[in-house]
């Protein structure tokens, strides 16, 4: 009986073989990037080499991959209207400018969401620091 499994262990042993050396030898295949297809009108395509790069970090790799170096570029310009008047969207005079009162300003609009990061649904004043000009 026990000469029966070792047997039975070494054809399981000996049938794995083939898995294990493709295992050895698989090599990943290289990451492709492609550009945007369709690009939203509100992204705006800059080359690298025209903004400054304010951060950088290289983020590691296991063996045999490349590392990734990801970017932070300042850009040479800024297009929409950053600077608001609170007082001026607050129509109701609540202190906070709702989803619906951000529309007037289509910038604001645009970044509502990235700025109510309590997701409130309003913005308050300490929200939008750096945006006011009153």
């Amino acid at each position: 009986m026990r000469r029966r499994s070792r047997l039975t262990l070494l054809l399981s042993l000996v049938s794995l073989l083939p898995t294990l050396a493709l295992a050895q030898v698989h090599t990943p295949s290289p990451a492709v990037s492609e550009p945007l297809r369709e690009v939203p009108a509100s992204v705006r395509a800059q080359p690298l080499s025209q903004g400054e790069v304010t951060h950088q970090v290289t983020l590691a790799a296991p063996a045999g991959e490349a590392a990734v170096t990801v970017r932070s570029v300042q850009p040479v310009s800024v297009v929409g209207q950053y600077r608001i008047a609170f007082a001026a969207l607050d129509v109701d005079g609540d202190g906070f400018i709702s989803r619906a009162e951000a529309q007037a300003n289509p910038t604001l609009a645009d970044e509502f969401n990235a700025l109510d990061v309590k997701r409130r649904g309003t913005l308050d004043r300490a929200d939008l620091a750096g945006w006011l000009i009153d």
